[in-house]
């Protein structure tokens, strides 16, 4: 995937917005207002794609032990996020876009009930 595939696809998640709260270069996407991907755009530029995601703990652990390709966090909770290299051309785009998919709705989770009607 590229970055625009990417962007595309994350857009299109209901609630979803893009931002640069951090600096001009890491581009986030939030789900009212919460993070669920965030992408360095000069990592890309550099020719090393890349996507910072969040994931259950446990499954986390499961993607780093199967995929050489997704590895801990950079510069995030380790725990809880995931970043994936897509350079090494090892994740196909479909599990890319599941991933996000997994990441989106681990951050639904975590909101409040009126939080969660409003993206019905």
């Amino acid at each position: 995937m590229n970055i625009e595939q990417i962007r595309e696809y994350c857009l299109n998640k209901k609630g979803t917005t893009e931002d640069f709260p951090f600096d001009a270069d890491t581009l986030v996407f939030k789900v009212l207002g919460k993070m669920f991907a965030l992408v360095s755009l000069k990592r890309w530029e550099q020719g090393e794609a890349a996507i910072n995601l969040k994931a259950d703990p446990d499954y986390s652990q499961e993607l780093r032990a199967e995929y050489n390709s997704i590895k801990p966090g950079y510069h995030m909770s380790k725990k809880h996020w995931n970043t994936l290299y897509l350079h090494e051309n090892e994740l196909q785009p479909q599990f890319v876009k599941e991933l996000i998919d997994h990441s989106y709705t681990m951050v639904i989770k975590g909101m409040t009930k009126k939080q969660k009607e409003s993206l019905l």
